[in-house]
């Protein structure tokens, strides 16, 4: 890999960024009412939305919400049942050739070769695609620099993080168009975390778009865009900002010296709308907003709660998504 260099890159550096919705670049991606069933549980439920050219766009949600089975639907391993999906204008059925030709995909799984080293994959990914590393390598510099060090190491013998940078430099090796990452930071740990997300926002700059996945709703705030899922359905789809500018409803932070019983004596009370446990508080909501916070604190003292505290706070895009899924 010594050879590597960035000559006869022909990446385009001074590719604006993606600015907001509607920035005039076009659609990359066009999903129209997609579903999907696997032995008659219904894995998408028709889902419909677009991700402009340049965006950073998020699905968001836990373990079966249905973002793999999408995200394998777009990438053209999997065909919906109902529905119209292109990726760059092709239709991900009838030209899914042309589709894996402009597409770099990291699946939720790692799923390079664990015997070769980290050398040998690049530029077995590079090969496939009819290119060489050379040709693309001011794409992927900034990453492949940090584990340029291992280049010698099997794959299989890397550590999570040096796992995510291999497989992100791989799924670029080809200069795509569109990059689909299914929840690449799950597993690794919070450094390389944010690692991994400054070098999608300098990819973003470059001009690529990107679909992403993640279970982490401290992640939704990095995207231009997300669509909240669970359970196979779009429940919100929005910028992060907008999401919760339009979250309208008193919420208070609550904790006690018990927090487990708090949680109970809570959901049990009749005023109670919602308890869910946010680190070291839960975050409640009032049945219609008309609960005060004195109202909390009196309930709670009858019960016995000690070191009590009832406070106000803003949403964060977490409270947004569970109170969309309470009204599912």
């Amino acid at each position: 890999m010594n050879q590597i260099t960035k000559e006869n890159s022909n990446i385009d550096s001074k590719l604006p960024s993606f600015g907001g919705v509607g920035g005039g670049l076009g659609l990359a991606i066009n999903i129209q009412h997609i579903s999907k069933s696997y032995k008659g549980v219904q894995a998408v439920r028709d889902i419909s939305f677009e991700v402009q050219k340049g965006e950073l766009f998020g699905l968001i949600g836990p373990d079966g919400a249905g973002k793999t089975t999408l995200m394998r639907i777009l990438m053209t391993l999997l065909i919906q049942d109902e529905g119209l999906a292109t990726m760059g204008g092709f239709d991900v059925v009838k030209e899914y050739k042309k589709i894996r030709n402009i597409v770099g995909y990291m699946p939720g799984r790692f799923s390079l070769y664990q015997d070769l080293t980290v050398e040998e994959n690049l530029n077995f990914f590079a090969t496939v695609f009819k290119t060489t590393v050379a040709e693309n390598y001011e794409l992927i510099k900034d990453i492949y620099i940090q584990i340029e060090p291992f280049k010698n190491r099997l794959a299989g013998k890397l550590s999570g993080g040096m796992k995510q940078k291999l497989a992100l430099s791989c799924a670029l090796i080809h200069k795509p168009e569109i990059l689909v990452l299914d929840e690449p930071t799950t597993g690794v740990d919070a450094v390389s975390r944010k690692e991994f997300w400054d070098m999608l926002k300098k990819l973003q700059n470059s001009g690529i778009t990107i679909l992403v996945s993640t279970p982490y709703m401290d992640e939704a705030v990095l995207c231009n865009r997300v669509a909240l899922m669970q359970k196979g359905k779009v429940l919100d789809i929005d910028t992060p900002q907008k999401l919760i500018e339009n979250y309208n409803r008193k919420l208070y932070a609550i904790r006690s010296n018990d927090m487990h019983q708090l949680i109970q004596d809570l959901r049990a009370w009749e005023k109670t709308d919602s308890a869910f446990a946010f680190g070291q508080y839960v975050h409640v909501t009032g049945k219609e907003d008309e609960v005060e916070a004195t109202e909390f604190e009196s309930y709670l003292l009858k019960k016995n709660h000690l070191e009590l505290q009832v406070f106000d706070i803003p949403a964060t895009i977490e409270d947004v998504f569970m109170d969309r899924m309470a009204e599912q």
